[in-house]
């Protein structure tokens, strides 16, 4: 059943956020995308260039990448069970749409030198505009900034209203895990 996480539809826009920031990932650089999906980030980042790792608990949406070089997809449940990169470092990591608190600790410690986190999911206050509703699912105000401004340097952070694709609230970070400044990147 199609759902905001499972569309219909695989042919889902590439999150803005993710294509406004996806310049700062090393060119060529190896990129998980967590919980994949459709594939959107993992088609998108292909074509830039990215080798991808591409991770959910059903990877029928991206079969039709098993064999492209440059991608590799795992097919895990990655809310039982223990972490599966442990030893393994990413230039990027896009989580998008999803939202397992007990991965934050694990999302700094794949990121290589210079890595970058490109994170965005469902805020509080989205629950009046629909799916997820459980609190369990959404964001705080400020909360990937305290799970991640000790451990990587914050770019970009934001927590509001969006009125596309869909009326949502929706929390993104930027964090690279470096410790000089980055160059910024236009908005437009």
């Amino acid at each position: 059943m199609p759902s905001f996480d499972r569309p219909q539809q695989p042919a889902s826009a590439v999150s803005a956020w993710v294509a406004r920031f996806a310049p700062l990932i090393a060119p060529g650089g190896h990129v998980l995308d967590l919980a994949a999906g459709q594939g959107r980030h993992t088609r998108f980042l292909l074509a830039r260039g990215h080798r991808v790792t591409a991770t959910d608990i059903d990877v029928t949406g991206l079969r039709d990448l098993e064999q492209h070089e440059g991608c590799e997809i795992i097919e895990a449940d990655l809310e039982t069970g223990k972490w599966p990169f442990i030893g393994r470092a990413f230039d990027g990591i896009v989580v998008t749409n999803y939202l397992h608190r007990p991965h934050f600790p694990h999302l700094c410690r794949a990121l290589a030198p210079g890595g970058v986190l490109l994170f965005e999911s469902f805020g509080a206050g989205n629950e009046r505009y629909g799916r997820p509703r459980n609190p369990d699912f959404l964001l705080q105000p400020g909360e990937l900034l305290a799970a991640f401004a000790g451990e990587l340097q914050v770019v970009a952070y934001e927590h509001g209203l969006e009125q596309v694709p869909r009326p949502a609230v929706r929390q993104r970070l930027c964090g690279v895990r470096d410790a000089g400044p980055r160059e910024l990147l236009p908005s437009g």
